[in-house]
């Protein structure tokens, strides 16, 4: 079955909410942003996102609310759109939860060491690569396919 045009367009759209999450990490001292200047140009597209956290309280709890109960839960959004929506708020929970691991446990051992700064640049670059993985594979008309999240996203929609 074709995917029309305007659901390759859109489906990557949402994959801009872990890539807002995913920024802060690569922000620090020793962040990959730091290092690499250029690499900045790549938070423009997630500004929205990271002014919607900002400006509302609990911003992006109720932006992940809006696309799970909208989106996700709706079987009258085309499968496409609800696969890709799910399959991004689930790495954005994995980057929630990575945040949180950052800065309870990490944080206070090694802040400032070169593991911090190694890690962060590791989980910026990894969610750089899904969201040019998954923006390729949305406008070919394909689900992207990430191990592990790919077979959750499915198991919660069938």
């Amino acid at each position: 079955m074709e995917i029309p045009l305007w659901q390759r367009v859109i489906a990557p759209l949402v994959y801009l909410l872990p890539w807002s999450d995913a920024i802060p990490f690569g922000l620090g001292m020793d962040g990959v942003f730091n290092q690499v200047p250029l690499l900045r140009l790549l938070i423009v597209p997630a500004v929205p996102f990271i002014q919607l956290n900002r400006s509302v309280p609990f911003g992006g709890l109720l932006l992940f609310f809006v696309l799970f109960l909208a989106v996700v839960r709706n079987p009258k959004v085309p499968y496409f759109l609800r696969f890709n929506t799910l399959q991004a708020l689930m790495t954005d929970i994995v980057l929630i939860v990575l945040s949180f691991g950052f800065s309870i446990l990490l944080q206070p051992l090694a802040s400032g060491s070169l593991l911090i700064g190694t890690l962060s640049s590791t989980i910026v670059i990894a969610v750089l690569a899904i969201l040019v993985f998954a923006l390729v594979e949305c406008l070919r008309g394909r689900e992207p396919d990430l191990p592990g999240i790919s077979q959750a996203a499915r198991m919660q929609l069938y």
